[in-house]
Parts: C-alpha cells; sequence; structure tokens
C-alpha cells in the first residue's frame, strides 16, 4: 500500500498534477519491489515553482528539491533526480549483498584442523653490553630489526626497545 502526501502551498493541485506523480511513485515501487511513502510539496512563490519529494524507504530517506519557471519542468526534474538516487541506492544495496555473500565463500571453515609444528626461532637481537635508552634508540634507528633487548647502564637490568606500526618506538622497562 503507498501512502502519497500532498501539500500544496499557493498553487492547485491539478489532478494532471497529482496523476503524472502516482505515475512516477508507481515506477519508483517497482524499481524498489516494494511500497514507499512519500510526500510531495509544491509551493509557488512570485515566478518559482517548486517541488520538495521526500521518499522513506526500507534503508534510507531521499529527498530532493527543485525549482524553475514551470510546475511540471520542476515535477520532471525532481521525480528524474529522486529516481537517479533510488537506482543509486539500489546498486550500492545489491553491491553489498554480493560483498557480502563473496565473503561467506571465501572463508570456508575446514572439518579437520590441520596440525601445525611450532618452531622457535631464536634471535639476536640483543647487546649484552651496558648501554643507554638513548644508544640503544640510535642502535635500532640503524638496524633493519623491529625490536632490541638491551642491558640498561644504571640498574644493570633488561629492556626492550621496539619499533611501532605508526613509526614511532616503544620502551618496555621492567621495573
Amino acid at each position: 500500500m503507498k501512502q502519497i502526501n500532498y501539500t500544496a502551498r499557493h498553487t492547485k493541485l491539478t489532478p494532471d498534477i497529482k496523476k503524472y506523480c502516482e505515475r512516477r511513485i508507481q515506477s519508483l515501487e517497482k524499481m524498489l519491489g516494494y511500497p514507499v511513502e512519500t510526500d510531495i510539496l509544491l509551493s509557488v512563490e512570485k515566478y518559482r515553482n517548486k517541488v520538495e519529494i521526500n521518499l522513506k524507504t526500507k534503508g534510507a530517506t531521499l529527498n530532493t528539491t527543485e525549482e524553475t519557471h514551470d510546475m511540471s519542468s520542476s515535477l520532471l526534474g525532481a521525480f528524474d533526480h529522486i529516481e537517479r538516487r533510488v537506482k543509486k541506492n539500489r546498486d550500492k544495496l545489491r553491491e553489498k549483498k554480493r560483498r557480502r555473500t563473496r565473503e561467506a565463500e571465501t572463508y570456508t571453515p575446514q572439518t579437520e584442523p590441520e596440525e601445525r609444528s611450532v618452531r622457535l626461532i631464536r634471535s639476536q637481537n640483543f647487546s649484552m653490553k651496558p648501554m643507554s635508552v638513548e644508544e640503544a634508540y640510535v642502535q635500532l634507528e640503524s638496524s633493519k630489526g623491529d625490536v632490541l633487548m638491551f642491558r640498561k647502564r644504571q640498574s644493570e637490568g633488561w629492556a626492550v626497545i621496539y619499533r611501532r606500526k605508526d613509526g614511532n618506538f616503544g620502551l618496555i622497562d621492567p621495573e
């Protein structure tokens, strides 16, 4: 059941305008596949004929305004604009559904989990000589590694300096 609300300000709502609006809204409903609620505002101010259309669909509310010297051309422009937006919105929803099914197809859980052997790989990214945090920073910056473990000069304890994903450096100092 479609619902069309007409409002006419300083103008008369003729049967021809009403018939044209109903025909265009019917084509929009056919395009969408379900009934829509529509508010049509017709107004005349001096020589300007203004048409405002508010279309409420399932996913969104589409609004458009058209203003010309003639009421029929204003209606034509407004309905053409709202039709383009409905097509764009429909295509966007269709692509979203396709993307979702594509993602579901790519992710197929395996019935049997594969056995993977966990390997421990030793790293040589540490320094036995005591150094300050600044020296460790300079050494890490000049190397290709992302992590450096070093002995602190002040307390002879261990600390770790690492390269963060945002480009900055982090320090882990367990004290």
